[in-house]
């Protein structure tokens, strides 16, 4: 079963100068996604700036996603802890609000077994009666979930894919073998999405699609109706643009596009702050060369 098959934006958590959230902003944000033909959106993952918004600003932000998008699109939660309990307890709050979907990053900092992912995801998809994400991205968190770990896990009924982030492309191979054809795999990396999907993936969640969803959403629908050599010139097409926006940490760059679109403010939570010059005058040729800015 998949929540979405296509692109999900991973979406952005505009801040005001005093540190709190631009409603406002996010409401624009959300609506323009979903105008541009965005499949999903992803709310309070990495690109969210989850790691610094307290548990009620969590709960808060996703309310007020579920509540703007009303039903337009899927809307999938981050909802990732190293902590097994509080996860659980993130999970079950989050649930009460009516979201479609829960994204479960690995549990970071500890850097536990494999045998340890298995028993934390498997408490966490016991807790609930939501369709789960597996969420592996080994460079930020320091655990990768093996392939092996997917397969087993992909037997429990509420794990139904797997957004893949690892930038290893013979570990997907490796997961697309061993799991049924019902299991999504998503692509975490922008840059790997037409990979991903010749392999059975569903579809990716993406940062590039928050200043390009037409065309994020447009490589994704040709792909699965099968116009191949389309989807894959826009990927190339796609790829300066997409290197750009990962001369920083995410999602650092990104919020700094919007901010150039004038979509919202160069605000981040500290210990993220604004990009150098450098970046900022790379994110703004590559933009002009793909046309966001005129």
């Amino acid at each position: 079963m998949s929540i979405f098959t296509g692109c999900a934006v991973a979406i952005v958590t505009p801040f005001l100068s005093d540190g709190s959230v631009d409603y406002e902003s996010f409401s624009s944000l959300i609506n323009w996604q979903i105008e541009e033909g965005i499949d999903a959106i992803v709310v309070c993952g990495t690109t969210g700036e989850a790691s610094t918004l307290s548990d009620d600003e969590i709960i808060e932000v996703i309310d007020f996603v579920i509540k703007k998008v009303n039903g337009r699109v899927p809307v999938i939660a981050g909802a990732g802890s190293n902590d097994t309990k509080h996860c659980i307890e993130k999970m079950q709050k989050i649930q009460r609000l009516g979201v479609d979907g829960l994204l479960l990053v690995t549990p970071y900092y500890n850097k536990c077994s494999q045998e340890g992912l298995k028993k934390h995801y498997l408490a966490c998809a016991d807790s609930v009666n939501l369709p789960i994400i597996l969420y592996s991205v080994s460079s930020r968190t320091g655990v990768n979930i093996n392939p092996d770990t997917v397969y087993e896990l992909s037997k429990h009924k509420n794990i139904i894919g797997i957004k893949e982030a690892s930038g290893n492309i013979s570990q997907v191979v490796e997961i697309a073998r061993l799991v049924s054809k019902d299991f999504s795999i998503y692509s975490g990396n922008d840059d790997l999405v037409i990979p991903i999907m010749a392999l059975g993936g569903k579809g990716y969640i993406s940062v590039i699609a928050n200043i390009a969803p037409k065309v994020s959403h447009e490589m994704s629908k040709k792909y699965l109706d099968g116009d191949v050599k389309a989807a894959c010139d826009i990927q190339l097409q796609m790829k300066p643009l997409i290197d750009s926006l990962f001369e920083d940490v995410n999602p650092v760059p990104v919020k700094a596009a919007l901010n150039m679109m004038g979509k919202c403010e160069l605000e981040y939570r500290l210990p993220l702050c604004a990009p150098n010059q450098r970046i900022i005058e790379s994110l703004n040729r590559e933009m002009l060369a793909f046309g966001i800015l005129k």
